[in-house]
């Protein structure tokens, strides 16, 4: 169910605004200064310097930290069809089910109670795993600052939310299903995209402030700054908000989130304590280039994509479960919702298999938002300081096939290194020459 309420409340974030300039004809030599300038500058020695800032101690607990999660793809697979067969292999989902129907003569309210119990029996089931995944693990490389009884009212939030939309989008999926018993992948898909522009557009205003405290950036000039980067490139926002992070983790962050009307710049305030204000530009500037490059749309069009393909799968695949056990699951057909945890199990399966295919799509989207976020904050060495944060929890320097199959943002070392190319093409830009003290030698 996680997977499946994953991807229904899933939101990602393409036409840029042309900078319009004077350039010197193609034929015509380039300045004899600028020529000098950029042979000076080596970027491979500047991408080094700043790698060189982690110590071998930091790159091996981040690249642990990393190589880990891909083994944890594999176990939540595991841990999610561990669930399914036992919900169906004891024929609890279809208790589950005559138990609905024996409160209720309506389907449509059968479906969410089935919903409800399905939701909180797989949540009940699953918190081992997740305690180990998302507490005990995270506190092993010093990533949360939670309690246990703060991480734990953070679930119950998260099963509060879960319930409420889960069982919403669940009863639309299942009146479809019913309706359209031919081509109910196709439907069932569409309620699901549609579902996700919904969650994406309500989001920041209403499910975000639900896990922390957002509050107005007092009157600063890194404030001034950011509004007018947002104002040069088109963002309707007329103020930034910071939120509390710090009391859940250390990790730095920063969005630009919402649709039709509810677009909102926030930062969290790990972001601000531990950065410069230059760090703090190039953040959100990255940040801006999915919004003004209309990432959230494409998003949810190659999302839709994958969506619909699941939809598919699922589709194919139950009907061949169910020949095979369905007597033995007390399954009807596939619109009996008793059938929920082998609909999951099987989208699960599909999305394991998919995620190179996620990865390399959100990692284009995020390499576009680093172009974009250079030319707008103009702050290649505030945004290759902030990468070097990132490694906390990112591996830095992975080898190509690794990086296609496992990151779904462009590496360290890559972000670093185009950073770097970038300042090499810009160093008469006064913005550029104006280097920090905490700037590797090498960088400047």
């Amino acid at each position: 169910m996680k997977k499946l309420l994953g991807v229904l409340l899933l939101a990602w974030f393409v036409v840029g605004a042309i900078h319009a300039q004077t350039v010197p004809s193609s034929t015509a030599p380039a300045p004899a200064r600028a020529v000098s300038a950029v042979a000076a500058f080596d970027v491979d020695a500047a991408t080094q310097a700043y790698m060189d800032e982690l110590t071998p101690a930091q790159r091996a607990s981040s690249d642990a930290y990393f190589e880990g999660g891909y083994w944890l793809t594999g176990w939540d697979l595991l841990v999610a069809l561990g669930v399914a067969w036992l919900l169906l292999g004891t024929r609890l989902s279809a208790r589950m089910r005559n138990f609905a129907e024996r409160l209720t003569r309506w389907r449509w309210l059968q479906t969410a109670i089935y919903a409800v119990q399905y939701i909180v029996l797989t949540t009940v089931l699953t918190l081992p795993w997740a305690l180990y995944e998302g507490y005990f693990r995270e506190h092993q490389y010093g990533l949360s600052n939670l309690s246990l009884g703060g991480w734990l009212g953070e679930q119950a939030k998260g099963l509060a939310v879960g319930l409420i939309f889960g069982t919403l989008a669940l009863v639309l999926i299942y009146a479809v299903i019913r309706r359209a018993t031919r081509t109910w992948w196709v439907w069932g898909a569409g309620v699901a995209i549609v579902f996700v522009m919904f969650m994406a557009t309500i989001a920041p205003v209403y499910i975000s402030p639900l896990f922390n405290t957002y509050k107005s950036l007092p009157e600063s000039p890194l404030k001034e700054q950011v509004l007018s980067m947002a104002r040069a490139n088109g963002i309707p926002a007329s103020d930034v908000y910071w939120f509390d992070a710090s009391r859940q983790s250390k990790r730095i962050s920063a969005n630009v989130s919402g649709m039709f009307g509810t677009t909102r710049i926030s930062l969290n305030d790990n972001l601000l304590k531990r950065s410069t204000p230059e760090e703090v530009k190039a953040v959100l500037g990255h940040e801006m280039g999915h919004y003004v490059l209309n990432h959230i749309y494409k998003g949810i069009v190659f999302f839709g994509i994958i969506i619909v393909l699941g939809f598919a799968f699922v589709r194919w695949g139950f009907g061949w479960a169910q020949r095979r056990w369905g007597e033995r699951w007390q399954l009807r057909d596939v619109g009996d919702v008793a059938g929920l945890p082998l609909l999951a199990a099987l989208f699960a399966i599909f999305m394991f298999f998919m995620t190179p295919v996620n990865n390399t799509i959100t990692r284009s989207m995020e390499a576009e938002a680093d172009a974009f976020g250079l030319n707008a904050a103009r702050q290649p060495d505030g945004f290759a300081q902030a990468a070097v944060q990132l490694s906390e929890y990112r591996k830095m320097h992975p080898g190509p096939v690794e990086e296609f199959l496992f990151f779904d943002h462009p590496s360290g070392w890559q972000r670093i290194h185009r950073a770097m190319v970038w300042k090499a093409e810009h160093l008469d830009d006064p913005l550029v020459r104006r280097q920090g003290a905490d700037i590797p030698q090498a960088a400047r």
